[in-house]
C-alpha cells in the first residue's frame, strides 16, 4: 500500500537527481540576448529569453535554485545581469551581449 509517507525507493531517488543535474550541465539550446541598457534583472531576462512565461515565474525559478550566472548558482531574483555574462536555466544557455 502506498501512502503519503511511503519512502521513495533509493534507486528512483538517485535516478531523478541525476536527470535533474544532467539538465543543468548540458544546455540543449543557446540564445544570444542583446542587452538594451546597462543591465537587466535576472527574473526579467528569463522572461525575455522565453524561458519563463512571466517575471513572476522567473522569480520562482530563481528562488527554486534553477538559475546559474557564469556557472554559479544565483538566488537573487533581481540580480543585475550585464553584457558578457552567461545565464543558464532549464537547459537553456543565454549569452548576454552589448547592443
Amino acid at each position: 500500500m502506498h501512502g503519503r509517507n511511503t519512502p521513495v525507493p533509493l534507486s528512483q531517488a538517485g535516478r531523478i537527481a541525476l536527470e535533474s543535474d544532467q539538465t543543468r550541465r548540458d544546455p540543449v539550446e543557446t540564445i544570444q540576448f542583446q542587452l538594451q541598457g546597462e543591465h537587466v534583472r535576472l527574473c526579467d531576462l528569463l522572461k525575455l529569453a522565453g524561458i519563463a512565461t512571466s517575471g513572476g515565474q522567473g522569480k520562482h525559478m530563481v528562488a527554486e535554485g534553477e538559475a546559474t550566472v557564469d556557472g554559479r548558482p544565483e538566488s537573487r531574483k533581481t540580480a543585475k545581469i550585464r553584457a558578457g555574462q552567461t545565464v543558464e536555466c532549464r537547459g537553456v544557455k543565454v549569452v548576454v551581449e552589448a547592443k
